[in-house]
């Protein structure tokens, strides 16, 4: 039987280009939710021009999405693209950027196992080789570690419940997201699809842990949280990560909190401190962390640091990125208090069991 041809609304993609956002970036309107709605329905259903879509991310580019749009393309995407599976924990949802690294280790890994073992639930989510950088990300890390990854979300959700620490699949859980990677790829620069598909929360997590370049950017990722009409994120820790990924970057810091109430924070709830690094043990320069195979070795690091072989400034970086996690859930008072529980981890052999729980799931 064939199916019916999907009805849209007033708004394809080349009438948005020609009357709304196509005139520049510094002439171009902001699209209302409805508008940026249904420019995702269309983008996800396949419906554009190949020249037009390419035309609209770029656009889109220029003249900077609003946290309303960003929104809608959030809620869009959870309506018809994302298959949530929501585990009994409610883990810390940590997505980074998915088009990876490519200089520097990474940390994540090892930093939610560690808090795994310490009592506070991760969850991460990556695809494989996105654009478009399409360098090395979680997936990459746990494959190199003998974890599996190309799991479906229940299959996920319960490796989250049975270890504290639970990897999705990008093709698994957002196929409509993979889907576009043809397209995406062809674009050479990256598009809002990165900046969405970092909150796809499939765990339906009530935290959120992320990175940003720009402290502004930060507060336009916690507008957005608060403007979805599908978001479960009632908490969310943003800082300064290196290469963008959500990894914390030695020396002083920015970390954008919410919601905080009181005089530290602005009308949005919104408040932003500053940590230097090395004051929590992390002593060390961005150069110290960079490896020449970021999969393999920071597999190797991983495994080390969380087996206590290693006590130099990778184990340092993976404790002080595991207390953020600990600190985002409010597991902890303080930061220096989770880094107290991620040590300890470390120290009796907690970490390195919850490492061999993920590799026999």
């Amino acid at each position: 039987m064939a199916q019916a041809t999907r009805e849209y609304g007033e708004w394809p993609l080349k009438r948005l280009m020609t009357e709304v956002v196509g005139s520049g970036h510094k002439s171009a309107d902001d699209m209302s939710r409805t508008q940026a709605r249904e420019a995702f329905q269309r983008i996800l259903g396949g419906e554009p021009d190949h020249t037009t879509l390419g035309a609209f991310w770029l656009a889109n580019r220029w003249k900077r999405n609003t946290p309303e749009e960003l929104a809608a393309y959030v809620d869009v995407m959870a309506e018809e693209s994302v298959e949530t599976a929501t585990p009994e924990a409610d883990p810390v949802d940590c997505g980074a950027n998915y088009d990876g690294k490519g200089r520097s280790a990474i940390l994540g890994v090892g930093a939610g196992v560690v808090s795994a073992a310490a009592g506070t639930p991760v969850v991460v989510h990556s695809g494989d080789r996105v654009p478009t950088q399409k360098q090395d990300a979680y997936k990459h890390v746990l494959d190199e570690l003998g974890v599996r990854t190309e799991i479906e979300p229940s299959e996920s959700a319960d490796m989250v419940d049975e270890v504290g620490f639970g990897f999705y699949y990008q093709p698994a859980f957002n196929p409509g997201i993979d889907a576009l990677f043809e397209r995406r790829d062809n674009m050479g620069v990256r598009t809002f699809v990165n900046t969405v598909e970092t909150l796809a929360n499939p765990a339906n997590a009530s935290v959120h842990l992320g990175s940003f370049y720009h402290l502004a950017f930060a507060k336009k990722m916690v507008r957005t949280l608060a403007r979805s009409e599908t978001s479960s994120v009632e908490r969310a820790l943003f800082f300064q990560g290196m290469e963008g990924y959500d990894d914390v970057r030695p020396g002083e810091t920015v970390v954008a909190e919410w919601p905080v109430t009181g005089e530290e924070s602005d009308d949005e709830d919104i408040a932003d401190f500053e940590i230097r690094t090395g004051e929590y043990g992390m002593d060390i320069e961005s150069e110290d962390l960079q490896v020449d195979d970021v999969a393999e070795e920071s597999a190797e690091i991983t495994e080390a640091v969380l087996t206590g072989e290693r006590e130099d400034g990778f184990a340092d970086a993976v404790a002080l990125n595991a207390a953020l996690r600990i600190y985002a859930r409010e597991d902890a008072d303080s930061i220096q208090d989770g880094l107290e529980h991620a040590r300890d981890a470390i120290a009796d052999g907690s970490a390195a069991a919850t490492l061999d729980d993920l590799r026999t799931f």
